[in-house]
């Protein structure tokens, strides 16, 4: 008697939000992961379908849920912005995350690390960012064909998936937008928008003080237009009372000859 194993059915099979483990294991590799996260999301805020996330669970096979990787950021283009409790890729038009991002922490281990890429290469992920901040040490793997091969120098790379670029001080980590902006904490974002908004704020008064000193200036045109005026005026009835004056004079001298009297003997 042959006994056939009994699966359970794939619509039964539960796929878990959370794998157990922490996003991070100290508060510089949460960071991190929180800067790169955000500033991409940041980056494709108006592309509908670039869809960003950190620490979620990626299933890669429908049916099997003990295989999944939970990179601390990864990029998926060609799908929508929306809630997702896990990056199911069967339900995503069976597109994989085609850029991860992953920060060392002390508490991780070589053989977890070597499963990952195992996992990154064979399930279709075209650019694998690996952050040592303990080192200050980037390495970047690229897919060429069915493979990820390392790339030979990652500072100044550039993404060709998220255009952006990759810089290695000595102390830090530095991403550059495709508009040559760097990525920024939101401490330090907050604080841009504060020094912008100082910044209009003073332009606004400089531009109220401007239309204040304008609108003085005009007054005082308007006063040294009126006093001209008043002057002309006055110079107008200076000139009609003399006018007048000489008028009476001329019939004055006129009634005295009529009279017979020479006025110049007056």
């Amino acid at each position: 008697m042959i006994t056939q194993l009994q699966y359970p059915e794939r619509s039964k099979i539960i796929y878990p939000d959370d794998n157990g483990e922490p996003m991070s294991d100290n508060t510089e590799q949460f960071r991190l992961i929180v800067w790169i996260k955000e500033n991409l999301e940041l980056l494709f805020a108006r592309v509908a379908d670039v869809f960003v996330a950190g620490n979620l669970l990626w299933y890669p096979v429908e049916g099997n849920n003990k295989l999944a990787q939970a990179p601390d950021v990864l990029v998926a283009f060609g799908r929508p912005k929306r809630y997702r409790g896990s990056y199911q890729q069967w339900n995503e038009d069976n597109i994989p995350p085609q850029v991860v991002f992953e920060i060392l922490s002390p508490g991780n281990r070589l053989t977890p690390m070597i499963q990952k890429f195992k996992f990154y290469e064979r399930y279709g992920v075209e650019e694998y960012y690996l952050y040592n901040p303990e080192q200050v040490d980037l390495t970047i793997w690229q897919r060429r064909d069915q493979e990820l091969e390392a790339v030979e120098s990652a500072d100044g790379w550039v993404s060709p998936r998220l255009g952006v670029r990759f810089q290695l001080s000595e102390t830090a980590l530095e991403i550059f937008g495709p508009n040559g902006a760097p990525f920024v904490s939101f401490v330090e974002l907050a604080q841009l928008r504060e020094q912008a908004e100082l910044r209009a704020e003073e332009e606004q008064q400089r531009a109220e003080q401007e239309q204040q000193r304008a609108e003085q200036e005009r007054q005082r045109a308007e006063q040294e237009r009126q006093r001209a005026e008043q002057e002309r005026q006055r110079a107008e009835q200076a000139e009609t009372l003399l006018e007048q004056e000489r008028s009476r004079s001329e019939a004055l001298e006129a009634r005295l000859r009529e009279m017979g009297i020479d006025p110049n003997l007056l």
